[in-house]
C-alpha cells in the first residue's frame, strides 16, 4: 500500500481533534449514497417506461412498416408484392388501409380511424393478446366483422352481443364532387354497415380511435381500388435490420421502411429526453453534495497542517501531500456510491420481483412502476461521481501541497 493512500485511511477512519469535521464527514457520505442511489432508481424507472412502452407499441405496430414517401396512399400491383416475398427472411406481408371515417351507431357519433387488414393480420399482429371482449374476427365467408378500441366502445355504447344493429361508417365519395349546397347531405357520402365482433385494450391512444376491418371493406368503402396506405411486414427474429435494408434496396427512394421504434420516434425521443434532464438534474443535486466533500477537506487541511509540516521534513513532496487529501476525498465519495449503488440496485431489484411501488391507477398498463437497470447507468453514475469527486477534492488538495515547512517548525 503507497504512503499518500495509507495515510489518507488513517485520516478517514481516526478521530479527529475537531469532531465537527468528522460530522460534515458523515454527512458528505450520506448524501453522495443517497443521490446515488436516486440516480440508479430514477434511471432505471425510464429504462422500464421505455421498455413498456416498447412493448405496446410491438403490439401494435409490425417489425416494418412501408409506406409511400410522398402521398397518403401508393398503388400495389402483384409485381410490387414480387419484390418483397422474395425476400426469403420476411414471414408475413399484410396490406393496409388506413383513414379516418365517422362512425355512427344508433343516436352516437364520432371519427374514427379505420384500419382496413388483410386476411393474415391476426398471424403477423399481436393484437389478439390485447382482447378483452369477444374474439379477434373479422371475416366468416362473406360476412365482415370489425374489432374496436376499448375506448370507441365506451363511448358509442357499442355491444359485442348485439348483432342487430350495425356500426356504420361513413366516408367522402371520392367518384363525385361533394355539393356542400345540397338539401341532402348524406349524398355525398359512402355509407357502409359492419358488425362488432371484438373489443382490444392496449393503451389509451389506440383503445380511443381505432377499429379495425377486413381489407375488401375498407377497400370499398374507401374506394382505393388496388391502392394501399401501408405494407406491414413481419421478419424472422434478429434480422429486423437486415430485412429493412434489403427493402430500401429492392423498393428504391419513393418509400419509407421505419421499424417499430421509428414508427414511433416521437414518444421514444420524449422519455430518453426526460430521461436525460433526470440524470442532469440529480447529477447537479450530486454536485451541490460535493461543497460538503470540499469544506471537510479544507478543514483536515487546516487540521493537520503540523502533520503536513512534519510529512515534508522527513522528505515528503508537495506532490505526495496533495495525493493524501485528495485520496481523502475520494474516500469519502466512493464509500457513499458504493453504498448508493448497492441500495439503488437493491431496491430495484425489489420492485421487479415484488413491485411494492405501484402506479396508483387500475386503468394503467402495468400495475407497478417498471424497473429496468442496465449497465450503461451504472457506467455514467460512476462517470458522474469521479468527476464530482475530482473537482471537490482539487482544490484542498492542491492547498495543502503549497504548505511550506518552515511555517510550523
Amino acid at each position: 500500500m503507497n504512503l499518500p493512500l495509507r495515510i489518507a485511511r488513517r485520516y478517514f477512519f481516526s478521530k479527529r481533534k475537531t469532531q465537527f469535521i468528522n460530522l460534515i464527514a458523515i454527512i458528505s457520505m450520506l448524501v453522495v449514497a443517497v443521490g446515488t442511489a436516486a440516480l440508479i432508481i430514477a434511471l432505471s424507472v425510464f429504462n422500464g417506461l421505455e421498455d413498456v412502452v416498447r412493448g405496446l407499441h410491438h403490439t401494435f405496430h409490425p417489425d416494418l412498416q412501408i409506406t409511400a414517401k410522398a402521398g397518403k396512399s401508393f398503388e400495389v400491383t402483384e409485381a410490387f408484392r414480387a419484390k418483397i416475398k422474395a425476400i426469403k427472411e420476411i414471414r408475413y406481408i399484410s396490406e393496409i388501409i388506413e383513414d379516418n371515417a365517422v362512425l355512427n351507431y344508433r343516436d352516437e357519433q364520432m371519427v374514427i380511424t379505420m384500419k382496413g387488414v388483410s386476411t393474415n393480420f391476426r398471424e403477423q399482429s399481436y393484437l389478439d393478446t390485447a382482447i378483452v371482449e369477444g374474439d379477434f374476427k373479422l371475416e366468416k365467408g362473406l360476412q365482415n366483422f370489425a374489432v374496436l378500441g376499448r375506448g370507441v366502445q365506451i363511448k358509442m355504447g357499442i355491444s359485442t352481443r348485439n348483432q342487430i344493429d350495425q356500426m356504420q361508417f361513413w366516408y367522402p365519395k371520392r367518384t363525385r364532387k361533394v355539393n356542400l349546397s345540397s338539401t341532402n347531405p348524406e349524398k355525398n357520402f359512402t355509407r357502409k354497415g359492419i358488425l362488432p365482433t371484438g373489443v382490444f385494450s392496449l393503451e389509451q391512444h389506440y383503445d380511443e380511435k381505432y377499429v379495425f376491418v377486413p381489407l375488401r371493406f375498407a377497400e370499398q368503402l374507401l374506394e382505393y381500388g388496388n391502392k394501399r396506405t401501408a405494407i406491414e411486414v413481419r421478419v424472422s427474429a434478429n434480422q429486423i435490420s437486415t430485412v429493412q435494408a434489403r427493402l430500401r434496396e429492392v423498393l428504391g427512394k419513393g418509400f419509407l421502411v421505419r421499424t417499430s421504434d421509428e414508427q414511433n420516434v416521437a414518444l421514444l425521443r420524449a422519455i430518453q429526453i426526460e430521461k436525460f434532464f433526470m440524470y442532469l438534474t440529480l447529477s447537479f443535486i450530486l454536485g451541490v453534495a460535493s461543497f460538503n466533500i470540499f469544506f471537510a477537506l479544507m478543514m483536515l487541511v487546516i487540521e493537520k497542517q503540523q502533520d503536513i509540516a512534519v510529512l515534508q521534513s522527513i522528505g515528503a513532496t508537495g506532490k505526495v501531500i496533495g495525493q493524501i487529501f485528495f485520496i481523502e476525498g475520494a474516500i469519502i465519495a466512493f464509500i457513499g456510491a458504493f453504498i448508493g449503488l448497492f441500495v439503488g440496485t437493491a431496491v430495484c431489484v425489489l420492485q421487479q420481483m415484488y413491485g411494492f411501488v405501484e402506479m396508483g391507477a387500475a386503468t394503467m398498463v402495468v400495475s407497478a412502476y417498471p424497473v429496468k437497470l442496465q449497465a450503461s447507468d451504472f457506467f455514467y453514475t460512476a462517470l458522474t461521481i469521479f468527476i464530482i469527486t475530482f473537482l471537490a477534492s482539487f482544490l484542498p488538495a492542491w492547498k495543502a501541497s503549497k504548505i511550506v515547512v518552515k511555517d510550523y517548525l
